[in-house]
C-alpha cells in the first residue's frame, strides 16, 4: 500500500503527541514523497488512514511523525531526520519505543550512521539503550 512518509508527513497532524514540523506552507504538495508498506522494515506500522493533505481533495494513508523519521532513517536521509528527538517527536513518552524500532535497523548497511543519529540525538539515553539491549 502506498503512504505519504517524510517531510511531507511530519509536516501534517498526527494521532501522536508529537511536535512534527511546522514548515507546512514552504512544501510543494503537488511533489509528494510516497512509499509501499511492503518494502523496508515496518509494514503497516505506525500509518494513519484517511488523511486529508493541502491542495488534494482525495484521503490518504500516511505515516505518523515517528514512522516518517524512521523511513528518513531506513533511507539514509539524516539531514532531513535532524532533530528528530527535540524538534519532531518532543515526548520522551516514545522513546523506548522509538529505540526498538530503530534497532531493527541492524541488519542494514549503514547501521553505523543509524547509530551515530541517534547518538547524537538521543545522547546517553542511546548509549544505555545499546548497552542494555548489547547492540
Amino acid at each position: 500500500m502506498q503512504y505519504i512518509t517524510g517531510v511531507h508527513a511530519l509536516n501534517l497532524p498526527c494521532e501522536l503527541e508529537t511536535c512534527g514540523d511546522w514548515h507546512c506552507s514552504a512544501l510543494r504538495w503537488r511533489d509528494i514523497s510516497f512509499r509501499d508498506t511492503e518494502q523496508g522494515v515496518y509494514g503497516l506500522y505506525g500509518i494513519e488512514y484517511g488523511k486529508r493533505i493541502p491542495e488534494h481533495t482525495e484521503t490518504y494513508a500516511v505515516a505518523n511523525h515517528i514512522r516518517a523519521l524512521l523511513d528518513l532513517l531506513e533511507i539514509g536521509n539524516f539531514a532531513a531526520a535532524q532533530g528528530m528527538n527535540d524538534d519532531f517527536i518532543c515526548n520522551d513518552n516514545y522513546t523506548a519505543e522509538v529505540f526498538d524500532k530503530v534497532s531493527h535497523m541492524r541488519g542494514l548497511s549503514h547501521w553505523a550512521a543509524i547509530d551515530r543519529f541517534m547518538g547524537k540525538e538521543y545522547r546517553m539515553k542511546w548509549l544505555r539503550y545499546k548497552q542494555k539491549e548489547r547492540l
